[in-house]
């Protein structure tokens, strides 16, 4: 998968950007058949001006076949905000897949429905 990873107010180190790719790599099983068009991820911190700590967050937009799935997460960590973002987007991507599955069913018992109908 082509990921295009943009960082906000922070250096990307390629240890960051070998982490993100690790972690969507990861998404791919997730995804099965379904192949992405597009995946931008951003990295970055919130602001700079916070009384205690840095607040980083993780960004994905996912451009599958006629949708975007998108997750953001916030954290005092980087890594932990990519962490999140991606196991939060297995969540949307599977919710995704069984969206289309179930809309694929009805599809089916609507057409079977009017087989039904018509030889009556």
């Amino acid at each position: 998968m082509k990921i295009k990873i943009k960082g906000t107010k922070i250096e990307l180190t390629s240890a960051i950007k070998d982490y993100v790719q690790s972690k969507m790599d990861m998404l791919e099983r997730d995804l099965g058949k379904i192949k992405p068009i597009n995946c931008d991820v951003e990295v970055g911190m919130t602001s700079t001006r916070h009384q205690k700590g840095d607040i980083f967050r993780a960004e994905v937009n996912l451009q599958l076949n006629g949708e975007v799935l998108r997750v953001e997460k916030t954290e005092n960590d980087l890594y932990k905000a990519i962490d999140k973002v991606k196991d939060h987007l297995v969540m949307v991507i599977k919710k995704y897949k069984e969206k289309k599955i179930d809309s694929k069913r009805r599809e089916d018992d609507i057409t079977a429905e009017e087989e039904i109908l018509a030889e009556i």
